[in-house]
């Protein structure tokens, strides 16, 4: 039975909404809404906003079914949450970390982080009800293991599943960060677009798809890895072996080497100042200098996205996307960015792929990836347990 999905999908709702969206009589749907309720799956969480008449009662999932554990890692961060079935966020805690030094002593971080963050609000694990975890890097979703990450350096098939098992009888599902993006955007949106791309540009650059209003993976996992698409023969080499990658050229550490260059060669007073001071260029610095009026740093923002927009086109033109929606940490950069990428796209792109598209930062932000985590363990936990499509 879905009443249960569609109401997590609905960020909750009235019995007469249910009823229209699953197209049940108004009598079947309070029927079953009454026998959910005293099942203790459903809760009435007080009256909606007036619309004319009585009021309705707004349902949202029980709290007391348990918790949620999200867990948003990636190249160079985590974020993990507590969260409600309906993803109430009650408590959590971000950091940064270096995924490079391996699954033993980045998923033991995480392990002592979601403990704290459940003895904090004095949950004990047995409520915890489903985890979901991102990581960067290539999944092979049914067996929750990563598929020789470019990023991840010792991760390829370590279990995850099975290290938390450790500590939690929950089930434990993992994908790639950027997928968890799009479900998190896909959520917030109560699945109203059906065809949307969502770009993560940050160490990596990674796509998350959205087909017919389902998070397309691809028959290995590995579906919007877009970071190592060539946009230049010439180019540099990338760490996956080839040249060229638009990662290599446009993602954040591309664009701190440009940023650094411009400094030692002293063509950029601004970010010369900035390396004097804290011995290093960050690509934050870069979207200060912009945004002050250092010639430089426009011209490095610009070239960054123009290339992911010229790449971005040919996604653009096979995929023909209703929406584009940009995060990461390069998102902090300014507007200058958003501008290149767009007018890249509309540049190279098909006049009929571009017509309605639409090209924005997300607007879930930095929220975006644990939110994901959450929709992934709430929708797997209700598909596990047969009562999600």
């Amino acid at each position: 039975m879905d009443l249960l999905s569609t109401l997590f999908w609905s960020a909750g709702g009235s019995r007469h909404g249910m009823a229209e969206r699953l197209g049940f009589s108004r009598s079947r749907a309070n029927a079953l809404i009454a026998g959910l309720i005293e099942q203790g799956l459903l809760a009435e969480a007080g009256p909606q906003a007036s619309t004319g008449g009585r009021r309705p009662e707004q349902l949202q999932l029980h709290a007391e079914l348990g918790v949620l554990l999200a867990v948003d890692i990636g190249a160079t961060s985590l974020d993990v949450a507590v969260m409600q079935p309906d993803l109430t966020v009650l408590a959590r805690h971000a950091e940064a970390i270096d995924v490079r030094e391996g699954p033993g002593v980045v998923l033991a971080r995480v392990r002592q982080r979601l403990r704290e963050l459940l003895q904090a609000r004095g949950i004990p694990a047995r409520r915890v009800l489903g985890i979901g975890m991102g990581v960067p890097g290539p999944v092979n979703f049914e067996a929750g293991q990563l598929v020789n990450p470019p990023l991840m350096p010792g991760w390829d098939s370590f279990s995850i599943r099975d290290y938390l098992r450790e500590d939690y009888a929950a089930p434990v599902f993992v994908d790639n960060d950027v997928n968890l993006m799009a479900l998190g955007e896909l959520w917030r949106l109560q699945r109203g677009l059906s065809n949307f791309l969502v770009i993560k540009v940050g160490t990596g650059i990674g796509c998350g798809i959205v087909c017919h209003g389902e998070v397309y993976r691809g028959a290995a996992g590995s579906a919007g890895d877009v970071g190592h698409i060539c946009v230049d023969q010439q180019g540099p080499r990338c760490h996956c072996g080839n040249v060229g990658c638009v990662e290599a050229m446009a993602a954040g550490p591309a664009i701190v080497r440009m940023a650094q260059a411009a400094a030692e060669r002293g063509e950029s007073p601004a970010l010369a100042a900035v390396l004097r001071t804290q011995g290093r260029i960050e690509a934050i610095d870069v979207g200060h200098a912009s945004r002050a009026g250092d010639v430089v740093a426009n011209a490095i923002i610009q070239r960054a996205g123009s290339l992911i927009g010229q790449m971005l086109a040919s996604v653009v033109n096979f995929f023909n996307p209703s929406h584009v929606f940009i995060g990461g940490g390069i998102t902090q950069i300014g507007p200058l960015f958003l501008a290149a990428v767009r007018q890249s796209v509309y540049q190279r792109s098909l006049a009929l792929s571009t017509r309605h598209l639409e090209i924005q930062y997300t607007p879930l932000g930095t929220d975006a990836g644990v939110t994901g985590a959450g929709v992934l363990a709430m929708h797997e936990t209700l598909r596990a347990r047969g009562v999600a499509p």
